[in-house]
């Protein structure tokens, strides 16, 4: 299901969070229609038995790409969550995620799982390549970083989450994120789901969208950068459609091994702790090497009208 969004002008970012949604700023985009959910397996498996197409995490490792690589690691396969057995320091990633050979879009948990019991969750292990891909076969494209938040925020002007102004309004669970405060070891499984829900488990937003927070962060077609640029803050000059910055600027500073380039994620996911990632907000963003799909990143689609045709004279 689409919907269809007027576009408008909204303030984009947050001054209160993380120091990558700096600087708030007024931007205008236009009008477009957004899926009303991610692109689930059912979907996604249709795209693939049309075409016949294999996802990055599905493909053949070149040793040559990855000289010091051992064997093993060479494998296709993917990055799954992996709870860890007690508190860990969360200053490292490595400890709860692993790299899990067979893992892909099918076997989201790695080789001997399936997606059978899953179908209208939401498809990971996606790599941007996979996103757009999918993206072109419908006649769609991933949205810009700008046209999500303004989708996320559901007419919601400065909300910090996608519902209004508190984290469970009522006590009501309003998106799949971590319960409780053991992260990455213990979940209170309040929610009901320790991984993906179905999409549309959760209350939609304003404009009828459903986790625009939450369950999988979502890619766009934006290349990363460190913090909204300083200069579009202005009063005077509205953005309108605003992009972000350019590959090379998006490659990662402490990893100048990988000059692989980052979009920007958007909304958080079922991992998003209170006491380690409060990222299930429209403002919140996130860096995604293109050529990396993990247990916990999917995607939705967007369609804009063709630009207007100026009049022979």
């Amino acid at each position: 299901m689409w919907v269809d969004l007027p576009g408008g002008t909204f303030t984009m970012g947050s001054d209160a969070h993380y120091p990558e949604e700096a600087p708030t700023h007024r931007v205008r985009v236009g009008a477009f229609s957004i899926q009303a959910t991610t692109v689930t397996n059912t979907q996604f498996a249709d795209f693939v038995q049309a075409t016949g197409y294999v996802t990055v995490a599905e493909r053949a490792l070149d040793p040559a790409d990855f000289p010091d690589a051992p064997p093993e690691n060479l494998q296709p396969g993917s990055m799954v969550f992996t709870p860890t057995r007690g508190p860990v320091d969360l200053r490292h990633l490595s400890q709860w995620w692993r790299w899990k050979p067979g893992a892909s879009w099918q076997h989201p948990l790695g080789a001997k799982s399936s997606v059978d019991k899953r179908l209208e969750h939401p498809v990971v292990h996606i790599a941007h390549e996979d996103a757009a891909a999918y993206a072109a076969w419908i006649g769609a494209a991933l949205p810009t970083e700008a046209e999500w938040e303004y989708a996320a925020r559901g007419g919601l002007e400065g909300a910090p989450f996608t519902w209004g102004d508190q984290p469970r309004p009522g006590g009501r669970i309003m998106a799949n994120t971590w319960d409780g405060p053991d992260f990455p070891w213990r979940s209170t499984g309040e929610s009901g789901f320790l991984r993906t829900a179905p999409v549309g488990s959760f209350p939609a937003n304003g404009y009828g969208l459903f986790d625009m927070a939450g369950n999988v962060w979502e890619w766009t077609d934006d290349w990363w950068t460190e913090r909204h640029p300083d200069e579009v803050s202005s009063p005077c000059c509205v953005p309108e459609d605003p992009r972000g910055g350019d590959v090379a600027a998006s490659y990662d500073a402490a990893q100048p091994q990988f000059r692989v380039g980052r979009k920007v994620v958007k909304g958080g996911s079922h991992l998003c702790a209170d006491s380690y990632c409060l990222r299930y907000r429209p403002a919140a963003r996130r860096p995604q090497m293109i050529d990396t799909g993990m247990s916990h990143v999917g995607f939705r689609c967007v369609r804009r009208p063709p630009p207007e045709r100026t009049p022979d004279v």
